[in-house]
């Protein structure tokens, strides 16, 4: 039946697996980080700035890429139908009248501003804040009802208008606003002109406010009253999007003859990597797909005559944006494993210091020392927490260390631990914090059901969900519910190998492509009743804190 291959571009690296599209059998696969990132390059945390160069993605997908085909006989590469993306959002990058990433020309090669604007950078904080207010008090129509009522720095418009406001070189050259998986499914087909290529329903949808009832993005005047300097970008983004299943286009022969697939391989239009995870994830009505990683994103689906309006305090409900004809709603969490390692990263800074003003070491055992500690740390914190399962006498924590996405976004909030005294451990504040993003993950579902939406299961998938048992076990505690954990390693490279498959008519629905391609469950996290009771009293007190820093005592403000 041929080959389709799915291609991941996540947070700190890309991976990519070609699949037998009879049966789902990963016949090769390849990961490669983004370099410069690794070296903390145009990202300034302090001040929650992170930013990716589109060299870095070009070139990690390369390695990849070759690292794919090198497992490939010639028999395989000459089977490839299909290839779809998936990427991070919102993740978009200023481009010319070509297309052309502007920071892929000298003039930007070095600025920051002319970078993707990676999905956790929270610079345009006052710019959402904009957003919210135009919409909720000074417009007949309330433009964020479809995404939650509450726009996030986090997203498209938001960070366009604070690119636009920062950097007058950029505002110069800018022609368009391109989310990170439209322009590099562009890139593939060789047509990268903004005018023509195909942006995705599932990012215009929960991350630039396109909807059907306004006939697609916001009307040109919203956004002139927002800002007279959005006019002529919005003017050039016209008001049709595409879903996962349709074709963007066919493999340049550049990239065509770099890699060896035949030139006629079709392309399909670019994803969000949860929404195209939620589907590697087989995901079903009343499912709820949880994406753990550095973030979370919860994914649902439901028959458009079961959602009775806007669902409030959400990142959004579109139309087709996981499945076709169904409503795909997301939530989430802007910190899971972040938190998890800014807790190991603070441990071993002061070792680090010492080791690097230390002259007396050797640089080779230095080195050495580092490397172990560093890939070490959490497993060490992990095997000492597991020992204190269902003790609820230590700290309570909040995971809002990159702001708050659901309930209700809110990128001022922080983090913070409470009810530490002169015996808390480095272990007890680790469980806090395992519980933490636990506990923010029982908020989110108990939104969507007081808002009439049924969770019937979880599954989860994402890196935490495979390297964790002991993350996995506080998550099914404290959402009294079962958790099945999908096989498949990298459910949004497999879900964009089905996405290729449908596109390129080898199945004839996702839900063909899912019963064909799905690599099925690895295992299932069963609730202890005795730490479920328990975690019920401590969900309330982390509750308490929430409402205790939300309330501003311990805002950016204070």
């Amino acid at each position: 039946m041929g080959i389709t291959i799915g291609v991941d571009f996540g947070t700190d690296s890309v991976r990519i697996q070609a699949v037998d599209t009879n049966n789902g059998e990963v016949l090769a696969n390849g990961s490669a980080p983004y370099e410069r990132w690794g070296k903390g390059m145009y990202c300034q945390p302090e001040k929650s700035r992170f930013r990716q160069h589109p060299m870095d993605h070009i070139q990690s997908f390369e390695r990849a890429m070759f690292q794919t085909i090198a497992m490939m006989c010639k028999e395989d590469l000459e089977s490839v139908k299909g290839i779809s993306v998936a990427s991070t959002g919102s993740s978009p990058i200023a481009v010319d009248e070509m297309g052309i990433a502007l920071s892929m020309t000298e003039e930007f090669s070095e600025n920051p501003n002319a970078m993707f604007f990676l999905w956790k950078d929270h610079s345009a904080i006052e710019e959402a804040d904009e957003v919210n207010r135009l919409c909720h008090d000074r417009c007949s129509v309330d433009y964020t009802k479809y995404v939650g009522g509450e726009y996030s720095s986090e997203w498209y418009w938001a960070k366009l208008l604070y690119v636009l406001r920062e950097d007058s070189m950029v505002k110069d050259k800018i022609f368009s606003w391109v989310e990170h998986c439209d322009w590099f499914t562009a890139l593939l087909t060789g047509n990268t002109d903004p005018l023509q290529l195909k942006r995705s329903r599932c990012a215009a949808g929960h991350k630039a406010m396109w909807h059907e009832e306004w006939g697609g993005f916001p009307p040109l005047d919203f956004f002139v009253r927002l800002d007279p300097i959005l006019g002529g970008i919005r003017k050039r983004l016209g008001s049709v999007t595409y879903t996962s299943e349709q074709v963007s286009g066919t493999l340049s022969k550049q990239w065509a003859d770099k890699f060896g697939f035949p030139p006629n391989t079709i392309i399909g239009v670019g994803s969000l990597d949860a929404h195209i995870g939620a589907i590697g994830g087989e995901i079903t009505e009343g499912w709820l797909v949880k994406v753990m990683g550095t973030s979370t994103c919860d994914m649902l689906i439901a028959p458009k005559e079961t959602i009775g309006g806007p669902i409030k305090g959400i990142c959004g409900q579109v139309d087709g944006s996981i499945l076709p004809g169904m409503i795909g709603l997301e939530a989430g969490q802007a910190a899971f494993g972040d938190v998890y390692a800014w807790f190991g990263k603070m441990l071993i800074w002061p070792l680090n210091q010492i080791l690097e003003n230390d002259e007396s070491i050797d640089v080779e055992i230095k080195q050495n020392i580092q490397k172990k500690v560093t890939q070490t740390i959490l497993q060490t914190l992990t095997f000492a927490a597991e020992g204190m399962m269902g003790d609820v006498s230590g700290p309570v924590a909040l995971d809002w260390f990159n702001g708050r996405r659901t309930p209700y976004s809110n990128q001022t909030v922080k983090g913070g631990i409470y009810g530490l005294d002169i015996g808390t451990t480095a272990p007890a504040i680790f469980k806090s914090l395992v519980e933490a993003t636990a506990f923010g993950s029982k908020d989110i579902i108990e939104h969507f059901k007081g808002q009439g939406v049924q969770v019937h299961g979880i599954i989860g998938i994402g890196g935490v969900a495979y390297k964790s048992n002991f993350v996995m076990q506080v998550l099914a505690d404290v959402l009294d519910q079962p958790i099945k954990v999908i096989k498949s390693e990298q459910p949004v490279a497999l879900g964009a190998a089905m996405a290729a498959a449908v596109s390129a008519k080898i199945h004839h629905s996702f839900g063909q492509a899912q019963k064909r391609m799905g690599a099925g469950f690895d295992k299932e996290f069963i609730p202890n009743p005795i730490n479920t009771q328990k975690y019920k009293r401590l969900y309330e007190g982390y509750k308490s804190f929430g409402g205790f820093v939300e309330e501003g005592a311990l805002s950016r403000e204070y």
